[in-house]
């Protein structure tokens, strides 16, 4: 089951109210969307988007059955990604917005049962994308590990996860493509744990998660995408209104960071009561979702 990161703080620091226009980016199986629903009422519009066509199924079910319809907001569901917000606005007639949350992890479901390859601990086909259902042409990370430049690969996987062997993993890469198409998670794993020191292999972190989360990353343009969707945030979101952002990597938060002071005349972001402007899972969330660990919050004021 995925367990929402930061979901108190998170839609808390949003200073919801009644009648409300809401847009949840990553709605998942919607922990996040059924907190929001609930402040904004019956009077409010939800906008609940996620590329997972299964997960926002689940979603409405959920939030059909833990809202009272005397209670309920008119909600939409999209299937999309989260870049395209302003062309999804637009099609719903909805000109601005008063809040977003937008939580940038990748679910438990995703990794643990889409059998789609985001994990290293299972044999299953390499492809990583969040799209679901996937059409022909997509990018999969299948494609990436056997057709992608070496130098490429070697480049996303230093710059996506700082993995400092990313050279070798790359070279080995191209290396065991030569023989035969890479094709499996348990294929990509054993080429990295050929390509690390003995010692890397008895760190804290399984020595295949850097290389896996770089891959996903490039699998699904997850930078970029950001990117976009700050861009957007800026147009549509009205003054004086904010939007929660949960990254996961450091890759992710330098977007968000660097674009607000590329924007500060028209975006800042919020101080929380540490004076510091992000605020992370409490070691209780820790304890009980290990997931969150890496999560850190945001939240962007449009000034």
């Amino acid at each position: 089951m995925h367990i929402p990161v930061l979901l108190k703080e998170s839609v808390d620091s949003l200073n919801l109210k009644p009648n409300n226009i809401v847009v949840d980016a990553t709605v998942n199986r919607a922990g996040h969307s059924l907190a929001i629903a609930k402040q904004i009422g019956k009077g409010g519009i939800l906008v609940c988007i996620d590329l997972d066509k299964d997960a926002l199924n689940e979603a409405e079910k959920f939030l059909d059955k833990n809202l009272k319809a005397k209670d309920r907001p008119k909600i939409f569901f999209v299937n999309d990604n989260f870049r395209n917000l302003e062309k999804i606005l637009e099609d719903l007639k909805i000109k601005s917005i008063d809040a977003l949350v937008a939580d940038l992890g990748v679910s438990s479901q995703e990794i643990d049962d889409s059998g789609r390859g985001f994990s290293f601990q299972r044999d299953e086909p390499l492809l990583m994308t969040l799209k679901n259902p996937i059409k022909k042409g997509d990018l999969t990370a299948e494609y990436i590990v056997n057709n992608w430049q070496e130098e490429t690969l070697a480049d996303i996987i230093y710059y996506y996860s700082d993995e400092r062997y990313a050279k070798r993993i790359a070279r080995n890469i191209i290396e065991a493509r030569r023989g035969k198409e890479i094709k499996t998670t348990f294929q990509l794993v054993d080429i990295i744990s050929k390509s690390v020191p003995v010692n890397y292999k008895h760190s804290k972190t399984h020595f295949a998660t850097k290389t896996f989360q770089a891959i996903r990353i490039a699998t699904n343009d997850e930078i970029g995408a950001e990117g976009d969707l700050l861009f957007a945030l800026s147009k549509v979101l009205k003054e004086k209104s904010l939007a929660s952002v949960i990254t996961f990597h450091s890759g992710e938060d330098r977007v968000l960071k660097k674009f607000v002071k590329a924007n500060k005349e028209t975006l800042k972001l919020v101080k929380f009561e540490n004076k510091k402007d992000f605020i992370e899972p409490s070691r209780e969330e820790i304890r009980s979702n290990v997931r969150s660990r890496s999560a850190k919050l945001r939240v962007i004021e449009k000034i």
